[in-house]
């Protein structure tokens, strides 16, 4: 018996759902269970990806394609990493240092658009994985396939800008920690020579697999989640100010620019590539309707529990300079360099002494957030250029783009903490201005139906996510005109 054209079988179930299914979702993308072209860039290698199996034991090339599974804490456990490494551009030393002024200058009143940026952040996330997990590509990988040759040298360039001025904040903010830990025996400029050599210990973790190094970043997150909790413990802030400040919108004239850099420092150009292609880590195949509903429900789930962990810890920060410096000759002055100090006097020594409790939770920001850094720089540039470059020496490439600028400012600016401080604010307006080259794009080909077949998102979440942009890119022109 002839065995029939593929175009003659019979559908399966009889009604033909699975096929139309298929033929709804993007028919290029690669399925990620077969192995990968040696001719093009990938986020993770096959062998690399998380199976997800279900309670019965079966693989995900094994079940109903339209259909999505139940709910399964397992399973949940399995997807979860990808948006803690994501959150972690929300905890940052340009986001910290954004907190401590925000509460020394604002008081508690800018908790609530605190609130409010983190859920906005959380919905261009969303977005992000969205596109990672619908197609099996990340955004860097489509803006090189949807876009000319020169709008996709421009975003690419634009994204390598906005990840070199987080990397120097995120290295400066590791470095002061180390100065500050070291007794002042370490300068700043060791701090980033030491901090700089996080690329090798990223790829060392890489080693041991993607659950390892997602491990070793809720150990961070941790860090800093304890370090800042102890600090609010120590400060004790007014639990009635705290809940009138994240209930109550206020905003005054002096604040304004606290304000806009509570939002420009949410929202990150880079992580909005990074999370594309973190999703990536587990074994999902984009042409199976069901599977894709079941990814994005799971990780949605895990990025907002991320996020509102981000978002206390942010809290904490804030809330700790609010109560100290609120009102004071000091508010004005504070930033990453003096703000162990200022704590210090404030709060005094004790069994743990603030100024030491400050400095690990600062260097456990710095070190995951320039690890991260490491890795969008990794997608962004294999993504872009499509690169297939052994990983150390593509991490090393990624690396020296941010640490010889960086290791210019330590330099430069190491004679004068005021002048680092005025920098940081510097490179919060830079990450403001590259925020339309990362959201556009996206923004874009999440409503394009041929990059998203049934994923692509509706009519009114196109509004919703077109008035959160108008939002940013006014936000970016109100830290043009108020300059730090």
């Amino acid at each position: 018996m002839m065995t029939p054209e593929p175009s003659q079988q019979e559908p399966p179930n009889g009604d033909g759902k699975d096929e139309e299914a298929n033929r709804l979702l993007p028919s290029k993308s690669p399925s990620p269970l077969s192995p990968s072209s040696d001719e093009e860039e990938v986020a993770y290698e096959s062998r690399e990806k998380i199976s997800i199996v279900d309670l019965e034991g079966e693989t995900l090339e094994s079940l109903d394609a339209s259909a999505t599974p139940p709910f399964s804490w397992k399973k949940l456990w399995l997807f979860t990493g990808p948006g803690f490494l994501m959150s972690i551009a929300f905890l940052d030393p340009g986001n910290l240092e954004g907190d401590l002024q925000a509460g020394a200058i604002a008081g508690y009143s800018l908790l609530w658009l605190l609130m409010w940026a983190t859920f906005m952040g959380l919905l261009i996330q969303l977005l992000s994985a969205r596109v990672g997990v619908a197609t099996g590509r990340h955004l860097a990988e489509l803006c090189r396939e949807e876009y000319p040759t020169w709008a996709g040298r421009l975003l690419w360039l634009m994204a390598e800008l906005a990840l070199i001025g987080a990397d120097i904040q995120e290295v400066i903010g590791s470095a002061i920690a180390i100065k500050i830990l070291s007794r002042g025996f370490l300068p700043i400029w060791a701090g980033v020579v030491i901090t700089a050599s996080d690329c090798f210990i990223f790829l060392f973790l890489e080693n041991y697999g993607v659950r390892k190094l997602e491990a070793v970043f809720a150990v961070f997150i941790a860090t800093m989640a304890l370090s800042f909790a102890w600090m609010f413990g120590d400060a004790k802030p007014s639990g009635r100010e705290l809940l009138i400040g994240v209930l109550v919108p206020k905003l005054s004239s002096k604040t304004i620019r606290q304000a806009v850099g509570v939002v420009g420092c949410v929202i990150m150009p880079h992580n909005v590539f990074l999370h594309s292609a973190l999703v990536q880590s587990r074994k999902i195949d984009p042409h199976r309707k069901g599977r894709v509903q079941e990814a994005l429900n799971y990780y949605s789930i895990e990025s907002t529990f991320a996020l509102l962990i981000s978002f206390m810890i942010n809290l904490f920060l804030t809330t700790v300079f609010a109560k100290g410096f609120y009102g004071t000759k000091q508010a004005d002055g504070i930033g990453l360099v003096n703000a162990g100090q200022y704590l210090e006097e404030k709060y005094g020594g004790g069994v743990f002494p603030i100024l030491y409790i400050w400095g690990i939770g600062l260097l456990a920001a710095g070190q995951s957030s320039t690890i991260t850094g490491t890795y969008a720089g990794q997608f962004i540039m294999g993504g872009f250029l499509n690169l297939r470059l052994k990983k150390w020496l593509r991490a090393l490439i990624t690396r020296s783009f941010a640490i010889v600028p960086t290791m210019i400012v330590a330099l430069v600016f190491n004679r004068s903490e005021a002048s680092l401080d005025v920098l940081n604010e510097w490179l919060n307006v830079l990450q403001s201005m590259q925020i339309p080259f990362a959201l556009i794009p996206l923004l874009t080909l999440v409503s394009k139906e041929q990059v998203m077949g049934v994923f692509k998102v509706g009519p009114l979440l196109e509004v919703i996510f077109n008035s959160l942009f108008s939002h940013l890119a006014h936000n970016t022109y109100c830290f043009a005109l108020n300059p730090p």
